[in-house]
Order: C-alpha cells, then sequence, then structure tokens
C-alpha cells in the first residue's frame, strides 16, 4: 500500500503544466475584464453606443435625454412646465392657498390656467391675489405663459334625476319657454 500512495499524491498535485494552465487562464480572465473596462470607457467618451459606423438617431441613449428630445420635437416646452408648476404649486403659492385651491388644467392655446378652490371665500380670495400669482408663474416658466387665471368655486352636488324624467331634457327649467 506504501507504492499507491506517492501515486494518488501526484495526482492531487498539479505539475508545472498544470500550473501553467492555470495561470494562463487567470491572466485571460485579467485580460478580458481589462478590455471590456477600457472598451466601457471608450464607449462613454464618444457618447455611448452606437447602431453603425456613425452616430445617427438610432442609438440608444439616456432615458432623460430622449424625453428631453420628444419634448422639444413635439412643442411640448410650456404645457411640461406648467405641469412642473402643477406639481410644485404649493410652494409656489403658498401652504395655506394649496390646501383650499389646486390647479385643475392648462389651456395652451389661450394660455389660461384653470384653478378650483373648495369654497366661494377662497375663490375670491384667489381672484384677487390672480394677478400676483400670473406675474409669479410668468417668472417661474417665461413670459406670456400664463396670461388670466380662471378661478372656479366649488362643484355643486350631483344632480339627482327622478324616476319620470324625460329623455334629452336639461331638468325642471326647460319646460318654462
Amino acid at each position: 500500500m506504501t507504492n499507491e500512495e506517492p501515486a494518488a499524491e501526484k495526482a492531487t498535485e498539479p505539475s508545472g503544466v498544470d500550473l501553467a494552465r492555470v495561470a494562463l487562464r487567470a491572466a485571460k480572465e485579467q485580460a478580458r475584464a481589462r478590455g471590456d473596462a477600457a472598451r466601457q470607457k471608450k464607449q462613454a467618451r464618444r457618447g455611448g453606443l452606437r447602431s453603425g459606423a456613425r452616430a445617427d438617431g438610432r442609438d440608444p441613449m439616456a432615458l432623460g435625454a430622449a424625453i428631453n428630445r420628444l419634448i422639444t420635437e413635439r412643442g411640448w416646452e410650456t404645457p411640461a412646465a406648467v405641469g412642473g408648476v402643477m406639481g410644485r404649486w404649493p410652494q409656489i403659492v403658498g401652504g395655506d392657498v394649496a390646501k383650499h385651491c389646486e390647479p385643475e388644467r392648462y389651456d395652451e392655446d389661450e394660455r389660461v390656467l384653470v384653478v378650483r378652490c373648495d369654497s366661494t371665500a377662497w375663490a375670491t380670495n384667489l381672484r384677487l391675489l390672480a394677478p400676483t400669482l400670473v406675474a409669479r408663474l410668468n417668472e417661474d416658466l417665461g413670459h406670456g405663459a400664463v396670461s388670466v387665471i380662471k378661478v372656479n368655486g366649488p362643484g355643486g352636488p350631483a344632480r339627482r334625476y327622478g324616476p319620470l324624467r324625460a329623455p334629452g331634457s336639461t331638468g325642471p327649467g326647460d319646460t318654462y319657454g
């Protein structure tokens, strides 16, 4: 059995050729990793991945850049800016006013911002503050983005129709010429 022990030890010990193969494999992996890192740096310097030999519109781009490009191409700069204002409404008008009044929509053609208030008192107050708010909004968005703030009071309760309603009628006032 003493003859088998040295043979088992030789089988588990790597020989010079095996050591050379392991070292070569490790060196190749390190070189590949360095090459991948260098290629990524080079692509980042050039502006990222490309679809072909030259840069064109099909090349991949970052999400923010794609959204900005879409907004610019479609001419949505003002509506996008007003949408940002709607998100920052409490900072623009103040916390007190923001609790009671909220922007509903923006008409780009007429440059009108429609605001709904939860009470008629707040609607009156906001109508008095409207010129100041228009100036503040135009300072933030650019001159002329908002020309008028239309203030709506609270909406009334939903109309309830009775069981004997005539089709196409607008309510009880439509029978009195």
